[in-house]
């Protein structure tokens, strides 16, 4: 089947393309998104590590606050020495690392202890939002401030986070204020790979933005709460998302966590860009390999489908050849009972006449004992050109049946119509003026035999030819260059019988 239809070969090389190709996009599409799954959780987890991490860090500092507020009303603290008061006063907790100094200031403001001096220094912090929040309401809780810069310099920016103290009769006392410093936050934000255009952020829960990375010192103390970024914070505890930065435009995949219990919001942001850089190489290399393989696989099925085509243009030749007479060009004997068989059986089917002349060359002998076998073969191919000639519809067939003798099959002729062809085709011959010096006309004649279906009913092929035959040597015995009929009164006689061919 294959070697008969060539461009089945190139067709199915296509569809093996295509499901290659196919096959190939689907990996390309669950790398993508293994890409995207392995970025979001990397994203979650280290946002999760942040909060836990900062959360700690809080809760132990609540504590160190509350204890300072649990033990400063004791009035047993003002008869210790201020050293003593002071690792009263003051746990470990609050010289630890990144942390700044626990601070207590009265109603109006001024410190009166310092975690870090025996001797308060002389700062009043009436203006600080974490002493204006705890003084207007009694119930703020743990405030966590906006970021300041603290009198000693810039470097040291920080927080505060402050709780309120009160009287007996529940009226404001002051504050107990610890701060820390954004250091820690960047430290913290440094250790990680989040890609060359990922950003980490943390917030307050209005919005503003305490530390970033990329750092980025302008901005810090900024608010965010317009950004449509952060109003999807606001709205949920944890999440993640594709949105457009509101720093510096950039498209990336954020996951968020708020810290538990504390006004904070952590976000880790992996660049669309970036999550995808390692999938873009791969699927180049993949796309590359496909496409090599879907024209290297066509490629060989066109270059085989021309092998096919030239070996079935061989077949085809050698096929003709074997069903061709060498010397006339003529389909020979074999080759028309082969076509003979398929008439027959369409002419059944179909119920149309079928046609059969049989044709000799009249004394062919002595014209090549006369002009010897090259001019006798030349005549034979003469002949032939002239009943090829007369063969025009698709369906003739006409063939060298032996020696001098050809046929001629014509489907859908009758009688009439075949004795008229018949009559043309024995003139056509006449007139080709080969001279015959032993032939009374002094050219070259043939006799013709017509047989038709429509005039008599024959059991095959093989009898319509027959009888064609009987007709040819009625000619034959009639003196030759002329068309006989045949009839069923008609008795076909053995070669010999008749006169000298």
């Amino acid at each position: 089947m294959m070697t008969r239809r060539p461009n089945v070969m190139i067709i199915i090389s296509i569809v093996l393309a295509a499901a290659l190709t196919a096959v190939a996009g689907w990996v390309m599409a669950q790398m993508r998104e293994d890409a995207l799954a392995s970025a979001r959780a990397a994203a979650f987890n280290m946002a999760l590590l942040f909060e836990r991490d900062t959360q700690r860090n809080f809760d132990v500092y609540a504590l160190s606050l509350q204890s300072v507020i649990d033990t400063i009303d004791d009035p047993r603290l003002a008869e210790l020495p201020a050293d003593i008061r002071q690792n009263v006063l003051f746990d470990r907790s609050a010289t630890a690392k990144n942390l700044g100094a626990i601070l207590v200031a009265n109603a109006t403001g001024d410190v009166v202890f310092d975690s870090r001096a025996s001797t308060p220094r002389e700062v009043n912090v009436a203006d600080r939002d974490y002493f204006i929040a705890q003084r207007d309401s009694p119930h703020t809780g743990l405030y966590v401030s906006r970021p300041f810069i603290p009198r000693e310099g810039p470097a040291d920016a920080s927080i505060g986070l402050s709780r309120r103290l009160e009287k007996p009769d529940g009226s404001f006392a002051g504050v107990v204020v610890g701060t820390m410093r954004l250091d820690y936050f960047r430290r913290l934000m440094s250790g990680i790979e989040i890609g060359a255009h990922g950003a980490v952020a943390l917030t307050l829960a209005d919005g503003t933005l305490l530390m970033r990375r990329p750092y980025a010192p302008d901005l810090i103390g900024k608010s965010l709460a317009d950004s449509a970024l952060f109003q999807r914070f606001e709205r949920e505890q944890e999440g993640g998302f594709f949105a457009i930065g509101p720093v510096d435009g950039v498209r990336r995949w954020f996951a968020f966590r708020r810290v538990d219990g504390y006004p904070l919001v952590f976000s880790v942001a992996v660049a669309a860009g970036d999550i995808y850089t390692e999938w873009r190489a791969r699927a180049w290399i993949i796309g590359t390999l496909t496409v090599l393989l879907d024209v290297s696989l066509i490629a060989l099925a066109v270059l085989l489908s021309r092998q096919l085509r030239r070996r079935e243009l061989l077949e085809d030749e050698l096929r003709a050849l074997a069903g061709t007479d060498a010397l006339t060009a003529l389909a020979n004997r074999r080759a028309f009972e082969a076509r003979a068989d398929h008439e027959w059986l369409r002419a059944r089917r179909s119920g149309q006449a079928l046609a059969v002349m049989m044709l000799d060359v009249d004394r062919f002998k002595p014209f090549n004992d006369r002009y010897g076998h090259a001019a006798g073969d030349g005549a034979l191919a003469a002949v032939a050109r002239a009943i090829g000639a007369h063969a025009r519809r698709p369906a003739d067939c006409a063939a060298r049946y032996g020696g001098e003798e050809f046929v001629l099959m014509l489907p859908d002729t009758n009688a009439a119509q075949a004795l008229a062809h018949a009559e043309k085709l024995r003139s056509a011959i006449e007139t080709l003026d080969i001279p015959h010096a032993d032939s009374p006309n002094n050219v070259l004649t043939a006799s013709v035999g017509v047989a038709s279906t429509s005039a008599s009913s024959f059991e095959s092929w093989r009898a319509l030819v027959e009888a064609a035959d009987a007709a040819l040597y009625t000619a034959k015995r009639a003196g030759r260059n002329r068309v006989a009929v045949w009839q069923p009164s008609l008795a076909r006689e053995p070669h010999g019988a008749g006169p000298d061919l």
